[in-house]
């Protein structure tokens, strides 16, 4: 088998059997398949499964030093966007992430078992801390985007879809992949069943004011089916993605609002006001839909550094200097 073999039946795996996003799988095509063109040209010939087994650390580095020296390339052009460490640091993690992933892959079902990705070290990257809302700001955001909503039923539409994001801590994603049918199931239920990354499914708790939003947005959706989209664009298809954000995006500035402030800062500021009000790490992780508990215990920095914050501007200690 070679390589370029092995790389195909490893993305079927992903797809098929892990669940992968679409996202991973364009992710893992790209970095592992300049990987395969550089270890072909390195070792001067076609790569197969004894070429993967015999790498060193040595030949991963020489292909993550080779992938950064063509970043600074094309950062060099003219008019070019130039990244900045952190992005730099994202980018080779993900690398090493992507070879990690199929060397595992290669030992579990065609024997490869070279301990060279998992000696690779990636970068050390600083730990970022969500940016959420205040409660006031997240609680007004549903109203001031209906009021920029563009065409006569927008602004109960997505005045319904950021009550959702923040009321329920759903991705856009997901909020925008529900249809009629699993409102109408959630409404008789009182939790709304949500389909998130890697295939995992959850419930969440239905609130009375999603519950009131959804309903005067429902009152003039225009198609009644069950299979309908919950939240629909001008022609009557899945609202798209961009149309939300450009919303936000005009309401954010109207409002003179942080740049940070996207759809998905209304997940954070779900999370963050939970643990800000006492809720425990485990239950915001499975409302969250998080595979890891690290992922969700950045949402305890965020509430470390609000209570910083207050302690900068209202304790006398913080301002004396004494």
């Amino acid at each position: 088998m070679t390589a370029a073999e092995a790389l195909e039946a490893f993305l079927a795996f992903q797809r098929d059997e892990r669940r992968a996003s679409v996202h991973t799988l364009v992710a893992y095509r790209s970095d592992l398949d300049r990987l395969l063109g550089f270890l072909s040209r390195h070792l001067g010939g076609e790569v197969g499964l004894a070429e993967l087994q015999t790498l060193r650390v040595a030949d991963l580095r020489a292909w993550l030093a080779d992938e950064a020296m063509r970043a600074r390339r094309l950062a060099a052009r003219p008019n070019a966007k130039p990244s900045t460490p952190d992005q730099a640091a994202r980018t080779r993690a993900r690398r090493v992430s992507a070879l990690r992933s199929f060397f595992r892959y290669l030992a579990r079902r065609h024997g490869v078992d070279n301990p060279a990705p998992s000696l690779l070290a990636g970068p050390r990257q600083r730990t970022t801390v969500p940016r959420p809302l205040t409660r006031e700001a997240a609680l007004a955001l549903p109203d001031g985007v209906a009021e920029v909503s563009r065409q006569p039923t927008d602004p109960l539409r997505d005045r319904a879809l950021f009550v959702l994001l923040y009321g329920a801590g759903l991705r856009i994603s997901e909020a925008l992949g529900l249809d009629r049918g699993a409102w109408a199931q959630a409404r008789a239920s009182g939790a709304l069943r949500i389909h998130g990354k890697g295939g995992r499914e959850r419930l969440v708790p239905l609130l009375d004011a999603v519950a009131r939003a959804l309903d005067d947005w429902l009152a003039v959706h225009p198609d009644g089916s069950a299979t309908a989209p919950l939240f629909v664009g001008a022609r009557g298809g899945r609202l798209n993605p961009g149309i939300a954000q450009r919303t936000l995006r005009d309401y954010r500035r109207l409002a003179g609002l942080p740049e940070h402030l996207t759809p998905h800062a209304l997940r954070h500021s779900f999370a963050t006001h939970l643990m800000e009000g006492g809720a425990d790490l485990r239950a915001v992780q499975e409302l969250l839909g998080h595979a890891s508990l690290t992922t969700t215990q950045r949402y305890t920095l965020a509430d470390s550094a609000q209570l910083m914050r207050v302690w900068q501007s209202a304790h006398p200690r913080a301002t004396s200097g004494g």
